[in-house]
């Protein structure tokens, strides 16, 4: 049997970046797929400061835009939005309260002093929003063959050295599916007789019962 020994896709370290413009405009730059799921918000009031659309930078219900190498602030109203944060943490993901589990997404947001602040404040501390796309495709959803997590529903392939990793379960993905995850359980004498993979979770049910395909 191998077990699955990290989760999602290779994490990339977003940079925040400042720009003095009316309000004073934030962006954030790159995404990651590491993650894990669950939990409300919570933002320090250390964070808290006039924006252009919030007085907190990608706030809970607030919407990025994409960019090749940048995602913006931007209102959930306008053409340019693209994801909305469905929940927004201090401090880093390892240490942090988990994503939601659909959560297709993830940005890491850097510990940075504004150049220019309305209110005196200027700290935005480091962090990370869960993101969510406004339309589809939602690869966080079961089968959807990404997002930060595995979760029940998920397909995944053997990747080498008693490693597996996520992709679509339509098949249309770069790897074909050669798992299924079709149950989560607290330990392994939980899953069924058919199990022929245990894939590491995470949360309160860790254990990942996977079947072939």
């Amino acid at each position: 049997m191998r077990e699955k020994c990290s989760t999602g896709v290779v994490c990339v370290l977003l940079a925040l970046l400042a720009a003095l413009l009316t309000g004073c405009t934030q962006q954030a730059a790159g995404t990651d797929g590491g993650g894990r799921s669950g939990g409300a918000a919570s933002v320090s009031s250390s964070a808290g400061r006039a924006s252009g659309f919030g007085a907190v930078f990608l706030a809970v219900d607030e919407c990025s835009s994409f960019g090749k190498t940048s995602f913006t602030e931007v209102p959930c109203t306008g053409e340019r939005a693209a994801a909305r944060v469905v929940a927004r943490h201090d401090g880093t993901t390892a240490g942090g309260p988990p994503c939601p589990a659909t959560t297709d997404f993830v940005l890491h947001i850097s510990e940075q002093s504004q150049i220019s602040d309305e209110d005196g404040d200027g700290a935005v501390p480091q962090g990370y929003a869960c993101m969510r796309n406004l339309e589809s495709p939602h690869p966080g959803d079961p089968g959807g063959g990404g997002g930060p997590r595995t979760i029940v529903g998920d397909c995944v392939y053997g990747s080498g050295s008693g490693q597996v990793r996520e992709t679509a379960c339509d098949g249309k993905g770069a790897r074909k599916p050669q798992y299924k995850v079709v149950k989560a359980v607290a330990e392994r004498s939980g899953c069924p007789l058919s199990t022929a993979l245990y894939v590491q979770l995470g949360g309160a049910r860790p254990v990942g019962c996977a079947r072939p395909l």
